[in-house]
């Protein structure tokens, strides 16, 4: 997929958005589903239908599969450029087979979702994973996805983890879920660097003033550059296991420094 780090939310009854969002963003993700009420999703549509827009930068985010909305989104999309749908509330594999002819995200935010990410992440036509916190906490019950402290709780960062791992397990990549307090930058950089150093392959947002945020995060240190460049360079002289800098390196180390220099 690789259409990251930096996906941005918008909603699709707002195309006077459309192109501000793509300008921001490394891809959008024009949202049929929660960002628009009820009453509008007939005129989300139309304005989707008639975008003219990067379409390979876009991820057109649909209604759940339980819902007659989705049938109507897929009615909509059909005679678009679109081929790349994030499904909200995936929960079954059965869901994604109705969805032939794109490529798909599914968005794990319900507990048979997160429970089902890995036979999700094995489908043939997903190529992402994400995770959403609020839903999933409300579908279990709770009332809220964070602590007083603005750290998620335990619950979801079981959830985050499971939908990461179950999307390496598959060799797709997994998208982070949006950081809600769109003033708390710190907050936000501080997860979305997690977030790369954990292996997710974009982190998504909801505010164009998040993007840089998450790009910076994203991007490697000079430090780290200047390690994994060095690391490397010795590797060439002392191939197997080997001690550099105090630590002992070997080919897991080595995997972790090539990312480094990708990013």
């Amino acid at each position: 997929m690789s259409l990251g780090p930096a996906l941005l939310f918008c909603p699709a009854d707002r195309p006077e958005r459309y192109a501000k969002a793509l300008a921001a963003a490394d891809a959008v993700i024009l949202d049929l589903e929660d960002a628009v009420a009820p009453a509008d999703k007939a005129s989300a549509r139309e304005a989707l239908v008639a975008a003219d827009v990067d379409a390979a930068r876009v991820i057109v985010r649909v209604n759940p599969s339980p819902t007659p909305e989705l049938a109507h989104d897929l009615d909509a999309l059909r005679g678009t450029p679109f081929r790349r749908l994030m499904l909200a509330k995936a929960e079954e594999t059965a869901e994604v087979d109705a969805l032939d002819g794109y490529r798909v995200i599914a968005l794990c935010e319900t507990p048979r979702g997160v429970e089902n990410a890995g036979a999700l992440a094995r489908h043939p036509l997903v190529d992402g994973l994400m995770w959403g916190a609020e839903d999933l906490v409300a579908g279990i019950g709770g009332r809220s996805s964070r602590t007083g402290d603005g750290r998620y709780r335990d619950v979801a960062r079981y959830a985050r983890s499971r939908v990461l791992i179950a999307a390496a397990a598959a060799g797709i990549d997994a998208i982070d879920a949006v950081h809600l307090d769109i003033a708390d930058t710190a907050g936000l950089e501080d997860e979305a660097r997690d977030a790369a150093a954990s292996g997710f392959a974009a982190t998504a947002c909801i505010h164009p003033s998040q993007v840089e945020v998450i790009r910076r995060a994203y991007a490697a240190t000079p430090d780290e550059l200047e390690w994994a460049e060095t690391v490397l360079d010795e590797a060439t002289r002392q191939p197997g296991v080997f001690r550099f800098r105090g630590r002992m390196i070997d080919e897991p180390v080595l995997r972790q420094a090539r990312r480094a220099l990708s990013r």
